[in-house]
C-alpha cells in the first residue's frame, strides 16, 4: 500500500492568498492542526495553527508565512511505513503528498492513515493474539509460521520489536484462530517465552475495535 493509494478524497488545501484567519476556521473544521499551501500543481508547503498564532497577522495571506513553511511531503510511490514514520517524526496531522514531477497530488490524514492501517493489521477480523519474546540470534520467522501453521492456522500480521540496549525481540502475532492453546502448547515445546496471549479473541478484538471506533469517533469519521 502505498502513499498515493492513502490519498483524502477531501480537496484540503490553501491557496497563497487565503487569509490566516480563513486557514484557522478550515483547520478547525477539518479538526487538523496543519495545512499544504498549493497554487494549482505548485506546492508551497505547510502551515501550523501555531504558526499562524505565533505571527499574529489573522488578516495577512498564507503565503505572508512563507518562511515559516515547512516542506515536509512525501511521493505517491512512498510505502505506507514511509508514510507512518513521517507523520510520527514531524507530528502531523496530516502529510501532503507529490508526484514523481514534485507536483501535489493530495494529502493524506492521520484519520485516513489510521484507518488503512487498520486494515493492514487485521484488527476487524477474528482471532487470537499471541506475544512472544526471542533473542535476535534466535528469531527464525520461518519457524514461527511453521509452528503456527502445524496447527491449522494462519498468520494474519506480525510485529517485531526491539528492546534498547538489548539483544531480545518482542514478537506480536494475530492468528485467524481463537483457540490458540494448541498454538501455545507448540511455542512452549520449542522454548519460546510467551509473554502474553488472548485467547478470548471476542472480548479481545471488541475492546480494541471499541478503541478504534472511538479514535474514528474523535477525529470525526
Amino acid at each position: 500500500m502505498t502513499a498515493k493509494d492513502l490519498i483524502s478524497g477531501a480537496v484540503i488545501s490553501l491557496r497563497p492568498g487565503d487569509i490566516g484567519s480563513d486557514a484557522l476556521s478550515l483547520m478547525d473544521e477539518l479538526r487538523v492542526s496543519h495545512l499544504p499551501v498549493v497554487n494549482d500543481l505548485d506546492f508551497f508547503g505547510l502551515i501550523s495553527d501555531s504558526d499562524i498564532y505565533n505571527k499574529g497577522e489573522y488578516d495577512q495571506p498564507a503565503w505572508d508565512h512563507k518562511l515559516m513553511l515547512n516542506r515536509v511531503y512525501v511521493y505517491e510511490d512512498q510505502y505506507i511505513y514511509d508514510v507512518i514514520r513521517v507523520f510520527s517524526e514531524q507530528k502531523l496531522t496530516l502529510l501532503p503528498v507529490l508526484n514523481l514531477k514534485n507536483q501535489y497530488v493530495g494529502v493524506i490524514t492521520l484519520a485516513d492513515l489510521v484507518h488503512h492501517f487498520a486494515t493492514i493489521t487485521s484488527v476487524d477480523n477474528p482471532g487470537g493474539i499471541i506475544v512472544i519474546e526471542v533473542n535476535e540470534k534466535d528469531y527464525i520467522l520461518t519457524e514461527i509460521a511453521g509452528i503456527v501453521e502445524s496447527n491449522d492456522a494462519k498468520i494474519l500480521s506480525l510485529y517485531v520489536n526491539s528492546h534498547p540496549e538489548s539483544t531480545r525481540l518482542e514478537i506480536t502475532l494475530k492468528v485467524n484462530r481463537i483457540d490458540i492453546g494448541a498454538i501455545l502448547q507448540t511455542l512452549y515445546r520449542y522454548n519460546y517465552t510467551v509473554k502474553a496471549s488472548w485467547s478470548n479473541a471476542d472480548s479481545f478484538t471488541d475492546g480494541l475495535q471499541d478503541r478504534f471506533d472511538s479514535l474514528m469517533n474523535y477525529l470525526k469519521i
